[in-house]
């Protein structure tokens, strides 16, 4: 048998590897632009490329991380490419990562305050630091009535969300009983699938849940929401939860929250704001207006993980009643009972989600802000905006592409005019190039390409060129 001590990686040892991982990160980001944006793997062959068994024996380090180069690399989609235009970035950058490794290190479970008291601390005083780089309501700060906790995605948080409505219109009543049928939830027909994907976890189900028809510019129509809110009531049914959306997935269309807003208020509805890509450029006070009615909203969130340079996974949840979360999420078993927790001075954020452990998340999200300082975010976000601004300009002037939807921020859904079958196969041909990756919708029961400019290293040269490629593929329609 070996040696106890020499089946684990020694301090010396993990320093060494560390920096040959640290310089291979380095060496993939100097190199990225060069590597296929959308992986060319055909399904199967990264599997088929990796040994049927287990290693009976340790392998070395070094055999390890060439494998990664040879078997890994080929089945990797690069996010964070400076030609990645797909969906909606989830992008990194150096901070983030370093801090996201401090966090590994550390290795905190921070289900309670007692288990790491400045991993709930810090993240604590991170998320009301974005309050006020934000200009969010007042209630969303830990020192008002509700606070912020940081969730893995946009989907777990629209399910607290729903939990929390679910059971204070019911006077928490369906924690005990279960659901009885009569729940009602509302978002757009334009909302992200989650919302669709939460109903049924949280209870209520699919038939329970009303998608509220659009108007031209894909933004929820309030009048519709209204009415079918009297219209469950009139049926003997209980609305509880309306999700409003601040730049929805498709279009990155933004709600009326304002009237939303008062229909909720009146109708004693929670609100949920969901902002997950768009809720970063509130950062800069010329955006905010796409935040108004934010003061009606329970409950908010964005995802710094899309496009404020923090690596997945990374979710900002704000409730303004936190009461109302906690009493929904709070199980206490005599395990996880402590001096801290009984006597009511801290926060404990497993009564907060829906797993009881949490990482230590808000280390890099803590970097990034420090690194880049509110103005240098500010710089990016705009710039980014700025040249998705160009790309639309671009796509107005040409006169075989037309935009589908207005561009509010930094997404541009556009598309050639000679239908779905020209815009599948320019999509298709871009995207197996290797040279961006483009991803589409449906906008009017029309096929429609989407250019999302909003990964951390993209700059005006990289747009340039989409664009230019974009045209000489259209080219061979001709």
């Amino acid at each position: 048998m070996p040696d106890e001590k020499s089946l684990h990686m020694t301090p010396e040892e993990f320093r060494r590897h560390g920096h040959t991982v640290v310089d291979w990160i380095a060496d993939y980001y100097a190199r990225i632009e060069s590597l296929p944006v959308l992986s060319q793997a055909k399904p199967g062959q990264i599997r088929g490329s990796l040994p049927p068994e287990p290693p009976e024996s340790g392998e070395s380090f070094d055999t390890i991380l060439h494998d990664v180069e040879k078997l890994i690399l080929p089945g990797i989609t690069h996010w964070q490419s400076p030609n990645f235009f797909a969906f909606f970035p989830g992008n990194a950058s150096g901070p983030a990562i370093l801090g996201d490794l401090l966090s590994s290190g550390l290795g905190v479970q921070g289900m309670l305050w007692v288990t790491s008291p400045a991993c709930t601390e810090l993240e604590t005083h991170v998320l009301d630091w974005l309050v006020k780089m934000l200009d969010l309501p007042q209630q969303f700060l830990s020192s008002s009535t509700g606070g912020g906790v940081i969730q893995d995605t946009a989907s777990s948080a629209s399910l607290c969300a729903l939990l929390a409505a679910r059971e204070r219109a019911t006077n928490f009543v369906s924690n005990q009983r279960g659901c009885d049928g009569k729940l009602v939830a509302y978002t757009s027909a334009q909302a992200h699938s989650s919302i669709e994907k939460d109903v049924q976890i949280a209870g209520l189900g699919r038939e329970n849940l009303r998608m509220i028809a659009v108007d031209k510019n894909f933004a929820m129509r309030s009048d519709v929401l209204a009415r079918q809110i009297d219209q469950d009531r009139e049926a003997g049914l209980v609305p509880c939860f309306v999700c409003a959306t601040v730049g929805t997935t498709s279009s990155n269309a933004i709600d009326p929250v304002p009237e939303i807003g008062r229909i909720c208020r009146e109708q004693k509805l929670w609100l949920h704001v969901d902002a997950a890509m768009s809720g970063t450029a509130r950062l800069c006070p010329e955006f905010r207006h796409i935040h108004q009615g934010l003061e009606y909203a329970d409950s908010y969130c964005f995802n710094p993980h899309k496009w404020m340079f923090t690596n997945f996974d990374c979710d900002c949840f704000y409730v303004a009643d936190r009461k109302a979360l906690i009493q929904t999420l709070s199980v206490l078993p005599e395990y996880l009972r402590n001096q801290a927790t009984e006597s009511g001075a801290v926060i404990d954020y497993r009564d907060w989600q829906i797993p009881l452990g949490r990482r230590f998340r808000s280390l890099k999200l803590w970097f990034v802000i420090r690194h880049y300082g509110v103005e240098g975010l500010r710089y990016h976000v705009r710039r980014h905006v700025e040249l998705a601004q160009q790309f639309a300009d671009w796509v107005r002037k040409d006169d075989r592409f037309e935009l589908a939807a207005r561009v509010p921020l930094n997404l541009v859904c556009f598309r050639h005019k000679g239908g779905d079958e020209v815009n599948q196969r320019l999509m298709e041909r871009l995207n197996a190039s290797g040279d961006l990756y483009l991803t589409h919708t449906r906008l009017d029961d029309r096929l429609t390409l989407r250019l999302c400019v909003g990964q951390t290293n993209t700059m005006a040269r990289h747009v340039e060129r989409a664009w230019k490629r974009i045209r000489e593929e259209a080219e061979q329609e001709k």
